[in-house]
């Protein structure tokens, strides 16, 4: 399980290329395939391509069993004569930012366009991903036929025939009224693994992110309320978040529903086995995010307005993982183990095996036996100078104090920024890590303006997009030399 010394860039599927105001399956996917094959790359790591909904965060997915239609691709729908160009043509043309708003406002226009005329052709596979894929995908069709009859208002204020979930009732239903969302998975689902296929026909291995939690407002959620800590309203009794610390006085308040954990393990954790499963449908190696919440918990009043007063809970630690592993056999994990952790988490990582994180942008607290320089790494961690919830290395600096600067100045001794950011990436390259995963925007030199996401801020995050251009001649070459030098390929 990750144990030979290789090397990966971060670049989420929505941050690629594309004329249509977010990165899809589509020429650029493959493009940077090839260039991470150039490169001498082993991994592709992407954030969650689940459908996103208020907010634009994969972490917090109204379907987390699904995958985004955002990224089905116009062109390849048009390959296949499912559109035409002037079918399209409102599609937003932003390359530089995710253009969310259009988004919402035109693609669903333009993929029932598609389905209109998938209805006069539908291939022979169709019915059998319908029926290999049905509990989820019709649970997620049913949720957003549903969500678009109540004008998009959250499930718990729908009429109560369908507010609580009930298999008679929703049997009114039928493939005419959901097929839509059928059609959307089946176009999802076909083009991501054409895209996957490709990847690793060139070598390189798809790490994908499985996030602790789902959105409230979403169909794992409806369809299975006892999953979940809720009042016979269907409403949370207490949610998720993570305590007070130096960074935030109030903490952090996440607003996810807890699960009910005492229900799980009395069936043997089947509702995380089929997520894991699916997950490894569309992944080879899975990150399983806030990972310390497995050991412990941090568990909010639902009416509170900030994190302050939670309190921790006692997890299913080793338990949920002997189970997944039972059912799955052994799997590719790596732990996210970053945030407060105690020794217990630190246990529970060791008892897994899973390769846990270290990130050397939380290196520089001018302690020697800090975990995340790279000198005390372990072989068995992925290592990040940043991950996406961090600045890229020039941004990073440039807002550190001139005490933090000092510490990073006497460690590293840059000449400049572009000189940190090439020095930071040698000497994780260099370490004893198994693994070392470097955010695109590293290579590119690029400063705060192209980070990905800032947990602390509620809006501006998730719209960053890679350049067309950015393929210069010399860099897939230098990062090659990077790799071949640090022996990672």
């Amino acid at each position: 399980m990750l144990e030979k010394r290789r090397a990966g860039i971060l670049l989420p599927i929505s941050c690629l290329p594309s004329p249509y105001g977010i990165g899809s399956f589509g020429k650029a996917a493959y493009d940077f395939v090839d260039f991470l094959k150039e490169a001498k790359q082993t991994y592709w790591q992407i954030l969650p391509i689940c459908p996103t909904s208020f907010g634009d965060s994969p972490y917090s997915s109204p379907a987390s069993f699904a995958g985004n239609p955002y990224f089905i691709d116009l062109d390849m729908l048009a390959e296949d004569n499912l559109l035409r160009a002037k079918d399209y043509v409102k599609a937003s043309k932003n390359t530089k930012f995710i253009d969310y708003d259009n988004l919402y406002k035109v693609r669903s226009a333009i993929l029932k366009k598609a389905y209109d005329n998938f209805l006069k052709m539908a291939p022979l596979d169709y019915s059998s991903f319908v029926n290999n894929n049905y509990k989820w995908l019709h649970d997620y069709a049913l949720f957003m036929y549903l969500k678009d009859k109540f004008n998009g208002a959250s499930f718990d204020v729908w009429d109560d025939k369908y507010k609580y979930y009930n298999e008679e009732t929703l049997k009114e239903f039928n493939e005419e009224q959901l097929g839509f969302y059928y059609f959307l998975q089946y176009e999802f689902s076909k083009q991501w693994n054409s895209l996957k296929q490709y990847a690793n026909k060139a070598g390189i291995k798809i790490i994908g992110d499985l996030p602790i939690y789902v959105a409230y407002d979403s169909a794992d959620v409806w369809a299975s309320p006892n999953m979940f800590k809720l009042d016979k309203n269907l409403k949370p009794t207490k949610v998720a978040g993570c305590p007070p610390d130096a960074f935030s006085d109030d903490g952090q308040l996440w607003g996810n529903p807890l699960y009910n954990y005492k229900l799980m393990k009395s069936d043997g954790y089947s509702w995380w086995i089929a997520r894991c499963k699916r997950a490894f449908e569309l992944y080879d190696i899975v990150r399983l995010d806030h990972f310390r919440g497995f050991e412990a918990y941090w568990a909010i009043p639902a009416s509170d307005d900030t994190a302050k007063d939670g309190k921790w809970v006692k997890g299913p630690n080793y338990a949920i993982f002997k189970a997944i592993k039972k059912s799955l056999g052994d799997k590719e994990f790596i732990a996210e183990d970053l945030g407060y952790l105690t020794e217990s988490v630190y246990k529970l990582v060791a008892k897994t095996k899973f390769p846990g994180m270290k990130v050397i942008e939380f290196g520089f607290d001018g302690k020697k036996d800090n975990e995340h320089l790279p000198v005390n790494y372990k072989e068995n961690i992925v290592a990040y100078i940043g991950t996406h919830d961090n600045a890229p290395v020039i941004g990073w600096y440039e807002a550190l104090t001139k005490k933090e600067k000092g510490v990073v100045n006497n460690l590293i001794a840059p000449t400049s920024c572009d000189d940190l950011v090439d020095k930071l990436i040698s000497m994780i390259q260099t370490s004893v890590a198994n693994t070392v995963i470097i955010q695109m925007q590293d290579y590119l030199h690029l400063g705060l303006d192209a980070r990905i996401n800032t947990p602390s801020n509620k809006a501006g995050n998730w719209k960053w997009r890679l350049d067309e251009d950015y393929q210069s001649a010399s860099l897939a070459k230098r990062i090659a030399n990077i790799t071949k030098k640090a022996s990672r390929c």
